[in-house]
C-alpha cells in the first residue's frame, strides 16, 4: 500500500512541475524581442550555381544534354545529380503513364 501512494505523490509533483514549468516559462526565460524588422536580405545565387532540380523538370531538353556532357565529362558538379534525377523523374511518370494506359 504505501508502494502506490508514493508512486501517487511522484506522479502528482510531475504533473505539479510541468505545469509550473508552462505557467512559469515566459516569467523565466520571455520571449526574445524581434531584431528582423526588417526583412532579410533575399540569397541570392552565384553566377556559377548549379541549377536545381526544378529547372531541370521543366526544361528536359536542357536535362538531358547536362546529363550527356556529364557522361562525356564537360560538365561537373551538382548539375550533373540535379539533372540526371529531373530525366529520371520524367521517364519515370512516363513508363507510369503508359503503364496505365494514358
Amino acid at each position: 500500500m504505501m508502494q502506490g501512494k508514493i508512486f501517487i505523490v511522484a506522479l502528482a509533483m510531475l504533473a505539479i512541475g510541468f505545469g509550473a514549468g508552462f505557467v512559469l516559462r515566459p516569467i523565466i526565460m520571455p520571449p526574445a524581442t524581434s531584431a528582423m524588422a526588417v526583412s532579410p536580405a533575399p540569397v541570392i545565387a552565384e553566377p556559377g550555381a548549379a541549377r536545381g532540380m526544378q529547372y531541370f523538370t521543366a526544361n528536359l531538353d536542357e536535362a538531358r544534354r547536362v546529363v550527356a556532357g556529364c557522361r562525356d565529362g564537360s560538365v561537373r558538379g551538382d548539375e550533373c545529380a540535379n539533372a540526371q534525377q529531373a530525366v529520371t523523374e520524367a521517364e519515370g511518370r512516363d513508363r507510369f503513364k503508359k503503364f496505365m494506359g494514358h
